[in-house]
């Protein structure tokens, strides 16, 4: 710690490198947190978490049950043992819950006024934090698997929507209606994703086992379908220009949007170059997946060496995103892991089970800092 400072101070360092360093240490010691409870207001199984980007302070969660739960992660009571406690919800009494399952919500990227939610009831619905009221909705012909909106756009208000059909949606959030439509899959859409580097390049991922990456201003068709072969096999082999070998159900970009993993049903992760769609052919051996419906998984920000959480079973494996390296499982649920997200200002991970239960792995704090920042990163 103390060459770290030094080094800084004479000016030998980038001032980030201890703070990656840290934040590296940090989420190599994730552990279940003994001293928290995420309050269990669900009664059937947790699909899908997202906490709000602007304080990093409040988790919106949607269940099997149609149930949405708003809570306050800060510690208040400043005690070392403490209970997130559930702000509000929307539960089975209120006039305007889900009918069905919600499968993805996700906070309004630029305040926490706002925040959207999807059902297989086929809404999307945008919702006023302060009143818990109904701001829009959206319906469609088919069940909802996923949707998603850009965290960095400032020239549309698009909200990507993934369904039971082959077409992708894209509502606008301005005009409340359907904006236009993106067709090019064949199968069910069950992950959608914004880039967070370029508001307008989408990722959509299929049961079709095909990936694909658009630009949404342009009509004529997808930018780039992902190809695991890279163009190596003849367009007769069956599987060429497809990402994987049965679904691909989970997609998330690195922070930096250069680079898209995807998970499918074939028990294989990829990492694809987001610019030229190449796999970069990382092996991260088997990434056991039985999920019918999308897998929510996510990646670290800010560290030496960037990791994956992902969903396995009924743990959350951790991979470094470009060695493929296995740094550990956590064990803590006793029954499948639907959904993870990670709060970038501590290290910690949120994840959300079958089981009900909303568990808070936060890093061990009895680890001393090593000198030497290599000490920290996982060797390739």
């Amino acid at each position: 710690m103390l060459g770290f400072l030094s080094a800084r101070q004479a000016g030998l360092d980038d001032p980030l490198r201890l703070r990656r360093a840290e934040s590296t240490r940090r989420v190599l010691g994730l552990e279940l947190n003994k001293d928290r409870d995420v309050e269990r207001i669900h009664g059937s199984g947790v699909n899908t978490l997202d906490i709000d980007p602007v304080e990093g302070r409040y988790m919106l969660s949607g269940g099997s049950d149609g149930v949405i739960v708003l809570y306050d992660l800060e510690n208040s009571s400043r005690q070392p043992y403490y209970t997130c406690k559930a702000v509000c919800s929307v539960g089975r009494s209120h006039p305007d819950v889900h009918k069905y399952s919600v499968e993805t919500v996700q906070w309004y990227p630029h305040d926490t006024g706002m925040f959207t939610s999807s059902s297989f009831d086929k809404t999307l619905k945008v919702w006023d934090t302060n009143t818990l009221q109904i701001a829009d909705v959206f319906n469609f012909e088919e069940t909802v698997y996923s949707h998603h909106m850009s965290p960095v756009a400032t020239k549309h208000c698009l909200v990507a929507v993934g369904t039971r059909g082959p077409k992708v949606q894209l509502c606008d959030l301005k005009s409340g209606s359907c904006s236009h439509i993106l067709q090019g899959h064949r199968q069910e859409i069950l992950a959608v994703s914004w880039s967070p580097r370029y508001e307008y390049i989408l990722a959509t991922a299929s049961a079709d086992s095909r990936t694909k990456l658009w630009d949404v201003r342009r009509a004529s068709g997808c930018l780039i379908t992902l190809d695991q072969h890279n163009g190596k096999k003849s367009q007769a082999v069956e599987s060429a220009n497809t990402a994987h070998n049965g679904k691909v159900n989970g997609l998330c970009f690195t922070s930096d949007g250069l680079h898209l993993l995807t998970v499918g049903t074939d028990n294989r992760m990829r990492l694809w170059n987001s610019s030229n769609g190449e796999n970069t052919l990382v092996n991260y051996g088997k990434v056991y997946n039985d999920s019918r419906k999308g897998l929510k998984f996510t990646v670290s920000c800010g560290c030496s060496s960037e990791f994956v959480f992902v969903p396995y079973g009924s743990t959350i494996a951790i991979y470094t995103v470009y060695s493929g390296e296995q740094i550990t499982m956590l064990k803590g649920h006793y029954k499948s892991v639907d959904c993870c997200v990670f709060q970038s200002n501590f290290q910690e991970l949120y994840s959300g089970s079958r089981d009900c239960n909303i568990l808070a792995w936060i890093p061990s704090l009895y680890e001393s800092v090593p000198d030497d920042e290599e000490a920290l990163v996982v060797s390739s």
